[in-house]
């Protein structure tokens, strides 16, 4: 009789590595939102591949911040700290112009006595020479853990890194059931998928200011109603988000609902509105935006 495996996966690595593309084409679902911008994720989020034997349960954490300029960013760092300790593989990404990770993260990582991956991203923009070059560099600092090289974007080394995942995973009952796709409720990623389409069509600091919270939704509509709240920290940030004439949030909520409507695979109505409100430095206000 095969044993069933059922685990969970952390996922570290600095802003930009490709983390959340990874759990999503390990998913098969755009389940993590994905930007060119850094500190795109800033919540953990559970993405859960399940098959005839086995679970894995990805969690894609924020990107780890070297120097934090806010308390948002510092509870980011203190997300991926706690995302360690019910992990049962640990997988660190990086990608070819990125050093080890901080002092203080890497002695917890070897402390740790699970299974350990370092998963080299972007192989698609390396040479042979220059992969074996990182291998050993971290081979060195880590020569206990696997080492694997992969393109998240274009699928390349993801089916050799899953099997090995899936043979390190402890036997296990599976966590959630087999239909379950994440932890999250819908409309949590809802907000996050209209704070993507915050993160594609504003430029410079304008999404690190902005936070989304879905204050109704309506799921028992013909078409469904979705009002939500984007937060800024300032006036001035508003008046950016809103544009001349109602034109960016007008161009923010196209596509934010062809977002929500590819997700949920059905029509929607959704409503937006800016509200001013400094969250970036405040303990309450983040903890009550969840974090």
């Amino acid at each position: 009789m095969i044993k069933f495996k059922s685990g969970f996966v952390t996922i570290l690595g600095f802003p930009n590595v490709g983390k959340s593309t990874l759990m999503n084409s390990m998913l098969g679902e755009r389940l993590s939102i994905v930007t060119p911008k850094p500190q795109t994720t800033r919540k953990r989020i559970l993405g859960i591949l399940t098959e005839s034997n086995f679970q894995i349960i990805f969690s894609d954490t924020p990107g780890y911040i070297l120097k934090p300029t806010y308390l948002l960013q510092k509870k980011m760092n203190q997300t991926i700290m706690k995302s360690l300790e019910d992990a049962d593989i640990l997988l660190m990404m990086t990608q070819p112009d990125d050093d080890f990770f901080p002092p203080e993260l890497m002695e917890k990582i070897q402390s740790l006595t699970l299974p350990k991956f370092v998963v080299l991203n972007k192989i698609d923009l390396l040479k042979p020479e220059q992969t074996s070059l990182i291998r050993n560099k971290w081979t060195t600092k880590l020569p206990e853990a696997f080492f694997y090289a992969i393109s998240a974007l274009h699928g390349t080394g993801l089916l050799e890194l899953k099997n090995a995942i899936v043979e390190h995973l402890p036997e296990h009952p599976p966590y959630y059931a087999d239909d379950v796709l994440s932890d999250r409720y819908i409309r949590e990623f809802v907000a996050e998928f209209i704070r993507e389409q915050i993160f594609l069509l504003y430029k410079q600091e304008i999404p690190y200011h902005s936070e989304v919270v879905i204050e109704e939704f309506k799921e028992d509509l013909p078409i469904p109603h979705i009002r939500a709240i984007i937060y800024v920290s300032r006036e001035s940030i508003k008046k950016i988000i809103i544009g001349e004439g109602g034109k960016s949030i007008k161009e923010l909520g196209i596509r934010s609902r062809k977002r929500i409507e590819e997700f949920l695979n059905h029509q929607i109505y959704l409503e937006l509105h800016v509200k001013v409100m400094e969250w970036r430095n405040n303990d309450k206000k983040l903890k009550q935006l969840g974090y």
